[in-house]
Parts: C-alpha cells; sequence; structure tokens
C-alpha cells in the first residue's frame, strides 16, 4: 500500500465515490507515472481523508477509505518573517515535510521580499506536493502574506518568539509536557527582529527563546524551531 502513488484532490472533485480527475491529474497518473486503465493510487484531499482509488478512465473509483496517522498531535502556527528570494520555497517544502499545520508568512521591519499573488499560489502548490510525498494527511494552509504587527493577535497558550541575540532560555527547554494541542513559533528575517519587534511580541504573549549559540539563517531557523516541536511531541 505504501508503495502506491498519491495525488491531492479537491474534495469537490468526489461525488458519489468517483473523482472527476483534472486534465492535469489525468496528464499526471497516465503519462508521468505510466499508470493505466485498473491501476490503483491514492487520492488525498488534505483535509484528513484518503481513499484507495482505481483509474477508470477519466475518473477515479473510490475502493476504500483509508486511516493515515501521520500528523503531529499538536497544531504548529509558524509565523515566518518572509526571507529574500526564492528561500521560502524550501521552507515551505521542509516545513510541511516536518508537520506544520499554519504557516503564516510576515513582513518585518526587516522584510526586502514583496510577494505577489502568484508566490503565494506558487507555495501552496509546494505545500500540497510536500504534502503528497511525505504522507501528509493534511495539507498545511498558506495564509496570505501580512505585517507581523498583525499577526501578533493571533490565539493560543504557547506562543514563542525566536531570537538569536540574547540571553534566552532554549526552545527545547521551554515546551511543557505534554504539549499542548496548540502552538505558535515566530522565526525572523535576516537581520533578526528588531528590538520593538521583540517587545511587541512579549507584549502580547510571546515568550522569547533562543534555537542555540549558533546563527541561523533566516530560511534554517522555522525547520531547527519545528524539529524541535516535533521531536518533543514524537517521543
Amino acid at each position: 500500500m505504501s508503495q502506491l502513488q498519491r495525488i491531492a484532490i479537491a474534495p469537490s472533485q468526489l461525488q458519489q465515490g468517483q473523482i472527476a480527475l483534472t486534465k492535469e491529474q489525468q496528464h499526471y497518473l497516465t503519462r508521468v507515472l505510466r499508470l493505466r486503465e485498473g491501476d490503483r493510487f491514492i487520492a488525498m484531499d488534505g483535509k484528513g481523508k484518503w481513499w484507495l482509488t482505481q483509474l477508470a478512465g477519466e475518473q477515479g473509483q473510490v475502493l476504500e477509505p483509508l486511516v493515515v496517522e501521520t500528523e503531529l498531535p499538536v497544531a504548529v502556527t509558524l509565523l515566518i518573517a518572509l526571507p529574500k528570494g526564492n528561500g521560502f520555497d524550501e521552507v515551505v517544502r521542509c516545513c510541511t515535510e516536518l508537520g506544520v499545520t499554519t504557516i503564516a508568512p510576515v513582513l518585518s521591519d526587516r522584510t526586502l521580499l514583496q510577494p505577489s499573488p502568484q508566490k503565494l499560489e506558487r507555495w501552496r502548490r509546494i505545500a500540497a506536493e510536500a504534502a503528497e510525498q511525505s504522507e501528509r494527511a493534511f495539507v498545511p494552509t498558506i495564509l496570505e502574506p501580512v505585517a507581523f504587527s498583525s499577526s501578533l493577535k493571533l490565539t493560543s497558550s504557547q506562543k514563542y518568539i525566536c531570537e538569536a541575540r540574547g540571553n534566552f532560555p532554549h526552545l527545547k527547554d521551554c515546551l511543557p509536557q505534554p504539549i499542548d494541542k496548540e502552538i505558535i513559533i515566530a522565526t525572523g528575517p535576516e537581520g533578526g527582529w528588531t528590538q520593538l519587534e521583540v517587545d511587541n511580541a512579549i507584549a502580547s504573549g510571546f515568550q522569547a527563546v533562543s534555537l542555540g549559540r549558533r546563527i541561523l539563517r533566516a530560511v534554517t531557523a522555522p525547520i531547527v524551531a519545528l524539529s524541535l516541536v516535533s521531536a518533543a511531541c514524537e517521543v
């Protein structure tokens, strides 16, 4: 079963046990994967449901639902200050593989990238592809970029802002056991957060934490933070 190819579908594509495959999905299944009539694959709706499916012309015939247990037991929201260039592509890909629930791109005082709507669509596509590859039950939500000050309004009993400078406790030592059902972690841009941003985050209920003694790149920090949460959850 684990060797079967997976594709992400929209929930609306499934009607009465039949999946109406798009032209792109038909091309991928038949031309790229070389599946033939009657071959099986796995369809996932990105919202927690998987189905064993059989190729039937331009449709997929659902054979049976599947139980998937690959998600973290905690919902993790990452507030990530957008890095320059295309670095955010890899952040989305890696964090999806590691189990992130929601990625919130934020514009900080030192953010250089001004993303276009095409960038957002690209990130969502990358998340869907990475969820397929890593056998996730859910495709992470990629929110529209907002100012960092606006993202501070998100609520959770556990909120952390990662800061490379200063004498702050390590994130791994701050995570309670067991970890609550929701956690928010903010990681900064090239050059780090400004002192005002850190102060505002703390005033909004965030705890300032360290990710270690080394200075991490903006694209590395969210991956390290999420890895620590994953390790704490899946002991």
